[in-house]
C-alpha cells in the first residue's frame, strides 16, 4: 500500500496556533477508488441489465459508485497513520484561520465563465487569476460543490436540483473538471500562499447509489438516513407517487398519523422551502421499492430541504450516516488537497421527538453541536479548520463554535447592513451588532460576506425563535424581538421588491433573490435597470464599495464572489423560466460571468447559465481603470491587511450623531507598530454629506486620530471621549487612534 512520509515533529512548548497549520499532511493518494467513472460511465451493455435488487451486478455497481463504500477505502489508508496524530484538534481556534486566510473569494462553478475548451478547475488553477487575486488582496477561494450530485434512476443519472448540494458521489463531476485539475488549484494555490476551500453537505446527500441501497435495505445503507420502513397494512396512509416520479412529499394530517402510530417524530420546527402542494412537510414517502432480500418495501423520509436531498441520520446504530460524512471531508483534504472545508446544512443533524401537540426538536439540537464536533475535529486533526453556514440564533451559533467549526457565517448583520443601506437609516444594524456582543459573539470568528450563492436571507432567527418575546427598542417605542423582525422584513421587501424594483423576487419564506449591486439600485431608487446612466453606475459602485468598507473593515473573515467583482446584475427571468418552475427564484441572482476576458463572446456558462449584465467589467478592465470598483475594494483590503484589522478585538459600537451613521471601535492586535492603537470604522449609509460627533468611552482623550489611507490627522480626541468628522454621501473612513 502506497504510504506518506510523516509529518513534521510537534512542537511541545508552542502555542496552539503555532501547531495548528504548518502540521498538514502532503496530500495522500488513495489507491483504491471507484472502478468506474460514474453514472455517465456506465457501460452500454450494463444499462441493459434490469436496474433492481433482483440484479447482483447492478447492485454490486451500485455499493462501488456509493460515499459509504468510499469512506470504508480512505478511512483504512489513514488508520493506523502518525499523520492523524500531529495536529491539536478539541478547541476551534478562528483567530489562526482568520490569520490563515481573512479574505476569500466564493465561487459558483455554474455561473464561472472559462475559456473556450477549458474547465471550471482549470479556470480557478489559472496562475493568472491568482495574480489578480493577489493585486486585489484575495486570499483564498472557495471553490464550491464541484463533485457529481443529483440522483440516479436505474443505470441512469438525473440532474442535481439544488445547485450541486445533493452530492451523490466523491467523485469530482466532469462537467466541472476533474480531480487532477483540483489538486491542480489546490497546488497553485499554495504557491502563492493561497487556500483551497471545499464542501461537505453533513446534513444531507442527493438520491444516488447510497439511498437506492438504502431504499432496498441493503447492509448500513438504510442507516445513513432518517428513513422508517411502513408496515404494509399501513400503506393506505400513505400517498401515492405519481407516474415518473419515485416519491411523494406528505401532508400535515398525514404526518400528524404516521407520528401517532409511532413511525415518525411528525412536525418540525420549520418547513424550509415550504409550498402549499408541493412541499408542506419535511417528510415523502418512497414507491414500492423491491429489496435485496425479496420484500417489497415503503419508506417514508426525512428531508430538511427539498424531496431530492434525504437527510443524514447522526445516531443511527450503524453510524453509517457519520463514516459517510467523514469519508467526504478526509477525501477532500488528504486526496484533492483542500485546506478548509464549507459545512453545508449542519445545523440540522438532530432530530428529538417532543411532548405531545409541540413540533419536534430539530433546530438547536445537542446532536448537532456534537455532530459539528466531531467534524470539526477530524478536520482539524488534519490540520485544515471548518467554516460553517448556520441561520441559527446567535445564542445556537456560539453553541456551537464554542467545540465545533472555527468560523461562522454572518447571517444577521448580513440583512442588517442591507436595511440600513435601503433606509439609510443604521439603528437596526446597530441593534444587531450590539446583539451579538451581549450573546458573547466574536466578529472575529465570523465570515462577513457581500453575495453567495444564496438569497438575501431575511429570516432573522435569532429574533423569531429564541428571542422572540424578548423586548428591544426599536424607532424610539418598546418592540418584541419578532415584532422587530416583521418591521425589518416588510422593509426590505418593500425597498427591495415590488414595484420598487422588480427585477429582484421574493424567494419563499427566506428572503430576497437579489444580486448586491441590485441591493445597491433598490436603494438609490432606481427601478429600471435597462435606462441605467453612468452616473447612476457610479452611484451604485459607491454604495458597492460602502458595503464591502462594512463587511472588511472589522475582525473576522470578508468574503465576496464574482457578482461582486463584476457588478452583476440579476438575470431577467423570461430568459430562464426553465429554472424557476418549482419556485426557487435564487436563478436569478446566478448569472454567469467572465472574470479574466476568457471568452467575450460566451452567452452562457458552460453549465448553461446565462451571461448576466455586468457593470464594472472584467478584473482586467478594472485594473486599468483607478477609479474602478475593484482598485477602491484593493485600497480597502491593503489597510485591512496593513494595520491587521481582521484579528483586531471590537470594544465598542457607540451611539451616534446621526441615524445614517455607523461606528465600530476596535483595538488591534499585538503587532509592534500598533499595539495599543485604536481602529475606527466610520461609514456613512445616507446619501446626503454628515458632519457629526464620534464619541466612545474606549477613545482616550488626547490621542491622535489620522486618516489610515493617506495619513493625515484629521482630528484629536478631547476630554469628553470624541472627536468630529464629516463625510459625504455613502462614504467610509478607517481611522487610526493612538
Amino acid at each position: 500500500m502506497q504510504t506518506t512520509e510523516p509529518g513534521p515533529e510537534p512542537v511541545v512548548d508552542g502555542s496552539y496556533s503555532e501547531q495548528f497549520f504548518p502540521a498538514r499532511p502532503r496530500p495522500l493518494r488513495p489507491v483504491a477508488r471507484h472502478r468506474t467513472k460514474g453514472p455517465a460511465g456506465v457501460p452500454q451493455s450494463a444499462t441493459a441489465q434490469p436496474a433492481n435488487a433482483d440484479n447482483a451486478a447492478y447492485v454490486e455497481w451500485l455499493v462501488d459508485e456509493s460515499m459509504l463504500q468510499y469512506a470504508k477505502t480512505i478511512s483504512r489508508q489513514l488508520s493506523g497513520s502518525g499523520i492523524m496524530w500531529q495536529n491539536p484538534f478539541a478547541r476551534p481556534e478562528p483567530r489562526s484561520a482568520v490569520d490563515t486566510a481573512s479574505v476569500w473569494f466564493t465561487a459558483y462553478p455554474i455561473s464561472l465563465i472559462n475559456a473556450p475548451g477549458t474547465s471550471y478547475l482549470a479556470t480557478l488553477g489559472d496562475e493568472a487569476l491568482w495574480r489578480a487575486f493577489q493585486w486585489i488582496g484575495i486570499e483564498a477561494v472557495h471553490t464550491g460543490p464541484v463533485k457529481t450530485a443529483g440522483g440516479l434512476r436505474g443505470w441512469r443519472a438525473t440532474p442535481t436540483v439544488d445547485g450541486h448540494f445533493d452530492r451523490i458521489t466523491n467523485q469530482i463531476d466532469p462537467v466541472f473538471g476533474t480531480a487532477e485539475e483540483y489538486r491542480d488549484v489546490c497546488s497553485v494555490a499554495a504557491g502563492m500562499g493561497g487556500t483551497v476551500i471545499d464542501d461537505i453537505v453533513p446534513g444531507h446527500t442527493g438520491k444516488g447509489a447510497d439511498f437506492r441501497l438504502a431504499e432496498m435495505g441493503f447492509g448500513d445503507y438504510p442507516g445513513i438516513y432518517h428513513m422508517v420502513e411502513i408496515d404494509p397494512a399501513d400503506w393506505a396512509l400513505l400517498p401515492d407517487v405519481s407516474p415518473g416520479q419515485d416519491s411523494a412529499n406528505i401532508g400535515p394530517d398525514t404526518e400528524r398519523r404516521l407520528a401517532e402510530a409511532g413511525y415518525i417524530v411528525g412536525a418540525l420546527q420549520r418547513v424550509i422551502f415550504f409550498a402549499e402542494g408541493v412541499k408542506e412537510t419535511n417528510w415523502s414517502a418512497t414507491a414500492v421499492v423491491r429489496g435485496v432480500d425479496g420484500t417489497d418495501r415503503r419508506w417514508v423520509y426525512l428531508h430538511y430541504f427539498k424531496e431530492g436531498q434525504p437527510s443524514i441520520n447522526w445516531l443511527d446504530p450503524s453510524f453509517a450516516g457519520m463514516r459517510l460524512v467523514i469519508g467526504d471531508a478526509l477525501h477532500s483534504l488528504t486526496d484533492l488537497g483542500s485546506g478548509a472545508l464549507r459545512l453545508d446544512a449542519n445545523g440540522f443533524l438532530g432530530v428529538e421527538k417532543s411532548a405531545e401537540g409541540t413540533p419536534a426538536w430539530s433546530e438547536g439540537h445537542p446532536l448537532s453541536d456534537a455532530a459539528n464536533q466531531l467534524i470539526a475535529s477530524m478536520v482539524r486533526k488534519v490540520g485544515g479548520f471548518t467554516f460553517q453556514e448556520l441561520n441559527l440564533s446567535m445564542d445556537d451559533i456560539k453553541i456551537t463554535s464554542e467545540a465545533g467549526a472555527d468560523l461562522s457565517y454572518d447571517f444577521v448583520t448580513r440583512p442588517a447592513y442591507q436595511h440600513a443601506l435601503v433606509t439609510g437609516d443604521t439603528e437596526f444594524l446597530r441593534l444587531a451588532l450590539r446583539e451579538g456582543r451581549r450573546v458573547g459573539l466574536d466578529p472575529a470568528s465570523l465570515v462577513h460576506a457581500l453575495q453567495n450563492h444564496d438569497e438575501l436571507t431575511y429570516e432573522l432567527v435569532h429574533f423569531t425563535t429564541t428571542h422572540a418575546d424578548d423586548v428591544y427598542v426599536f424607532r424610539g417605542r418598546d418592540v418584541t424581538g419578532a415584532e422587530l423582525a416583521d418591521a425589518v422584513r416588510a422593509d426590505l421587501t418593500e425597498r427591495m421588491t415590488g414595484e420598487a424594483a422588480p427585477y429582484n423576487l421574493v424567494f419563499t419564506t427566506n428572503g430576497i433573490a437579489c444580486t448586491m449591486a441590485s441591493v445597491a439600485t433598490a436603494a438609490l431608487g432606481i427601478r429600471d435597470l435597462g435606462a441605467m446612466t453612468p452616473d447612476d453606475v457610479e452611484q451604485v459602485r459607491r454604495a458597492h464599495l460602502l458595503l464591502a468598507m462594512y463587511n472588511a473593515l472589522q475582525p473576522g473573515v470578508f468574503a465576496l464572489s464574482g457578482w461582486d467583482l463584476c457588478g452583476m446584475l440579476p438575470i431577467d427571468p423570461t430568459r430562464i423560466t426553465h429554472l424557476l418552475v418549482d419556485g426557487d427564484t435564487r436563478w436569478i441572482h446566478r448569472g454567469a460571468h467572465d472574470l479574466m476576458r476568457l471568452d467575450p463572446l460566451a452567452v452562457e456558462s458552460t453549465a448553461g447559465m446565462p451571461v448576466g449584465r455586468s457593470l464594472y467589467g472584467t478584473i482586467p478592465d478594472q485594473i486599468a481603470d483607478l477609479g474602478s470598483f475593484l482598485n477602491g475594494l484593493r485600497e480597502i483590503l491593503a489597510l485591512r491587511k496593513r494595520f491587521g484589522i481582521a484579528t483586531a478585538r471590537q470594544v465598542d459600537i457607540p451611539e451616534v450623531s446621526h441615524p445614517g451613521l455607523l461606528v465600530l471601535v476596535h483595538e488591534l492586535g499585538d503587532d509592534a507598530d500598533w499595539a495599543g492603537a485604536l481602529q475606527v470604522t466610520v461609514l456613512n449609509f445616507g446619501r446626503d454629506p454628515v458632519a457629526g460627533t464620534v464619541r466612545s468611552k474606549a477613545l482616550p482623550p488626547g490621542a491622535l486620530v489620522i486618516d489610515m489611507g493617506t495619513g493625515e490627522q484629521v482630528g484629536d480626541v478631547d476630554n469628553l471621549h470624541a472627536f468630529g468628522i464629516a463625510l459625504n454621501g455613502l462614504q467610509g473612513m478607517s481611522l487610526l487612534v493612538r
